[in-house]
């Protein structure tokens, strides 16, 4: 009773009017920036954090956080709608929320982002507000081997993408792998990869890589289609909300994938992309119709979506409670707190228990107001699919050139992505799916470095990845994820030659 005490007391410190505002502020410059890649949450905090010196710190840490999970919801409009995500961890919303514009439910596709985010991220702060302490003890658990163990179950993701030939899933996975490597080795210090190139010196920007893949991709397709006289404005069709069928299916992937979410945003380094990756792969392996995943099926969006969102709150889980940044974005707000005079950590909650619940609680009312600011404006975003080809191509290429170009000031990132774009358009010419290269270049360099700390600690012994109730678990549930994916499409064989029979 104590604690819930203290925890609607959080609601009274967060309903302040002053509070609210920051919320709204907050909420408002996450969404519009959020849908702008390369410039997201991380950069708009510490645009901004110079101003906030002045202000109240907890009016100021609720604007930063609103921020936070604002572009969450911001990212999905221009993921859904331009193939362009917003940030990294809406890439995986473009797979099927792309396709559903281009079939004219772009307005269903926001509702269900929507929607699918709010209740993602209600499910999240759930369970900020119910497990911080416990679950913040479980993740200080996690060690190389258990991480390295966690990549390797999310690796098992790649036979979800690969479509009907696994060694071209394989060739795509391994070129992201291949990419990971570029930059400064983290062990040895020395350049691997770089061809002299200084830009490359800290690796090549996830950001490029996907906007590259998929957004000037997309522009190289449409171009295509022009000098075909294909090219034509993308239709609306029906409401621009769900249908009851919609939401019958998109209703439990939102539940798994705000579980999920929140799960994987408590471990620190673990990130929205691998939360989305799990969210879509869980999704498509249990689906009746896998076969819609990739062109338009609901639950992709509303998992990953979820997920995204989810991921964002998770991450706050290490970052009040032991002072750790589950993400690069929290790690940034890390930096608030310390300006502030505020240090995270287990005392925290006792010494400032209305600044932390306040701050918790303000999540709830951000969810709401992101909600209400965000289905009225599903009209005027789909309004963009009504501009003219040319006109919107040439949109769609300037925001994903000075997006990408504001993150180093750098003009090549600019040759990167016209270089993406051309193996984007290769890939889908040859019918490699992109995915799996996104996954590798997510997963490769923490892949690497527990691996070889792993091996450190154990001298060389390989046993040791396996030597933790952990680590065996999450071995023996990428065993069963392979082992599933191979068994449905050998189920699916013997169903089509029943049928032929």
């Amino acid at each position: 009773m104590e604690n819930l005490s203290t925890v609607l007391h959080g609601f009274v410190v967060a309903a302040q009017p002053l509070n609210l505002f920051f919320v709204l502020l907050g909420a408002i410059l996450g969404t519009v920036f959020g849908m702008l890649p390369g410039i997201g949450a991380a950069t708009t905090i510490a645009l901004l954090l110079p101003i906030t010196f002045s202000l109240d710190p907890l009016g100021s840490l609720i604007m930063l956080s609103g921020i936070y999970y604002g572009a969450q919801y911001g990212s999905s409009a221009s993921a859904v709608l331009l193939n362009t995500p917003g940030t990294a961890s809406a890439a995986m919303t473009t797979l099927d929320g792309y396709p559903m514009a281009r079939k004219g439910r772009g307005g269903a596709a926001l509702a269900i982002s929507a929607v699918a985010s709010f209740l993602g991220g209600t499910i999240s702060v759930v369970g900020l507000t119910v497990l911080a302490v416990p679950l913040s003890k479980f993740a200080l658990r996690f060690g190389p081997p258990e991480y390295f163990m966690l990549m390797v179950f999310s690796l098992s993701a790649v036979s979800a993408f690969t479509g009907a030939s696994v060694s071209k899933g394989l060739i795509s996975a391994l070129s992201g792998l291949m990419l990971a490597t570029v930059g400064i080795d983290m062990q040895t210090n020395v350049s691997r990869f770089t061809m002299g190139v200084p830009d490359f010196q800290n690796g090549i920007s996830f950001l490029i890589v996907v906007v590259g893949l998929f957004a000037i991709t997309e522009v190289f397709f449409n171009v295509e289609r022009w000098f075909m006289g294909e090219l034509a404005p993308i239709p609306i069709s029906g409401k621009l909300w769900f249908t009851r069928d919609e939401w019958r299916r998109a209703r439990g992937a939102i539940g798994r994938g705000g579980l999920i979410g929140f799960i994987v945003g408590v471990l620190p380094g673990a990130g929205g992309v691998i939360a989305t990756v799990l969210a879509y792969t869980t999704e498509k392996r249990i689906s009746r119709h896998p076969d819609e995943f990739g062109r338009g099926a609901i639950e992709g969006v509303a998992a990953t979506e979820a997920a995204n969102n989810a991921s964002s709150s998770g991450a706050f889980v290490p970052l009040l409670t032991l002072g750790i940044p589950g993400s690069g974005i929290a790690a940034v707000l890390l930096g608030a707190f310390v300006l502030f005079g505020i240090q995270p950590g287990p005392l925290l909650f006792q010494n400032q228990p209305d600044l932390v619940w306040g701050l918790i609680d303000s999540m709830y009312i951000g969810n709401i107001i992101l909600l209400v600011l965000n289905l009225p404006l599903i009209g005027l975003f789909v309004r963009i699919l009504y501009i003219p080809p040319g006109i919107l191509l040439a949109l769609m290429l300037a925001i994903a050139s000075v997006g990408v170009y504001t993150i180093d000031n750098s003009v090549v990132d600019l040759y990167l992505l016209l270089g993406f774009g051309i193996i984007g358009y290769g890939f889908r010419k040859l019918d490699i799916p992109i995915p799996p290269l996104i996954l590798g270049i997510v997963l490769g360099p923490t892949l690497e470095q527990t691996l070889r700390q792993a091996m450190i600690i154990s001298n060389a012994d390989p046993r040791f990845l396996v030597s933790s109730p952990i680590s065996a678990s999450l071995a023996a549930l990428t065993l069963v994820s392979l082992a599933l994916s191979f068994l449905g499409p050998l189920r699916n064989r013997r169903k089509k030659r029943r049928e032929q029979n």
